[in-house]
């Protein structure tokens, strides 16, 4: 219906599990005690909401990207046949679409407060939206726009964390050294994915970093910035009493995965980012999310 070529909501692979992780470290417990065990009734209807959440906001800042760079992109070979650059959707299309979708995540976030008792979801929807949508207009003006990138997937846990159980955020700095790993892989994935794009970036004068600091440079910023997300992880783990053995041995899979992504990009170059960027990555996203949820659901 949406063009659902470009806007893939397999992609949501990336941020959904952390959002569900940021939601289990802060999950509401019967009786308002940890030793009485996780509320499942609770945090289930709650988990849906989640879930429709990031739906509508993937979907939101996807639309906004193609929308954006509907001009863009039709003159890029490599993205000229995606839907509004080749016509098969138009502009006022896209409008309606983003319309519908911010629409649907502001009536899903005023659910929380209907339910529950917390309006902070409706508070924080708009800015929400805002935020993660900014970071289709920063290639224009800086080659840190994969850090954007990398900020709007962060807020994923934080919004859930809030959403779920906003009054435990301040005493679960595990969610905001998770956010941090999102924002350090995530920036660090996009960088290896916006190589396909370097000589078109640099001859039309869109900023990244590989237009910035070349195939070379640009590998190695990706590989600081994955090291700097596995010192989050680390400081994830430490500094929480839910996560423990299951989740560092996650982090341990995490990094041979991250060695294996920038090992193939030596070997293959470019023919090794399809592989590096979508199957790697969320492989990650899935391990580190599975494992972390699942050590707290059986503590």
């Amino acid at each position: 219906m949406i063009a659902m070529g470009d806007i893939k909501l397999a992609h949501s692979v990336f941020a959904m599990p952390f959002a569900i992780l940021g939601a289990f470290l802060v999950a509401p417990y019967q009786g308002d005690a940890p030793a009485h065990g996780i509320d499942w009734a609770t945090l289930g209807k709650m988990l849906v909401l989640v879930v429709l959440c990031m739906v509508f906001a993937r979907s939101w800042a996807m639309l906004f990207n193609r929308v954006a760079d509907a001009r863009i992109d039709a003159d890029n070979p490599r993205t000229a046949r995606r839907a509004f650059a080749s016509g098969a959707l138009t502009l006022r299309d896209g409008y309606v679409l983003l319309a519908l979708n911010a629409v649907g995540f502001m009536v899903v976030c005023s659910m929380f407060g209907v339910l529950f008792g917390n309006w902070w979801p409706t508070i924080l929807g708009a800015p929400v939206l805002a935020w993660i949508a900014f970071y289709s207009l920063t290639k224009r003006f800086t080659w840190l726009c994969h850090v954007f990138l990398g900020g709007a997937l962060a807020a994923s846990p934080i919004a859930a964390a809030i959403a779920v159980n906003p009054e435990m955020l301040a005493h679960t700095p595990s969610v905001l050294w998770i956010a941090g790993m999102v924002l350090c892989w995530v920036a660090g994935f996009d960088v290896i994915y916006a190589l396909q794009d370097l000589d078109y970036d640099r001859s039309v004068g869109l900023n990244s970093m590989p237009a910035r600091f070349g195939w070379r440079g640009a590998l190695w910023i990706s590989r600081v910035l994955h090291v700097a997300a596995i010192g989050c992880l680390l400081m994830a783990l430490r500094s929480s009493e839910a996560l423990g053995a299951v989740f560092a041995v996650a982090i341990g899979i995490t990094v041979g995965l991250l060695v294996w992504e920038h090992t193939l990009l030596i070997r293959r170059g470019k023919a090794g980012i399809p592989m590096a960027f979508f199957t790697l990555n969320g492989v990650v996203s899935i391990v580190l999310g599975l494992s972390g949820c699942v050590e707290i659901a059986v503590a």
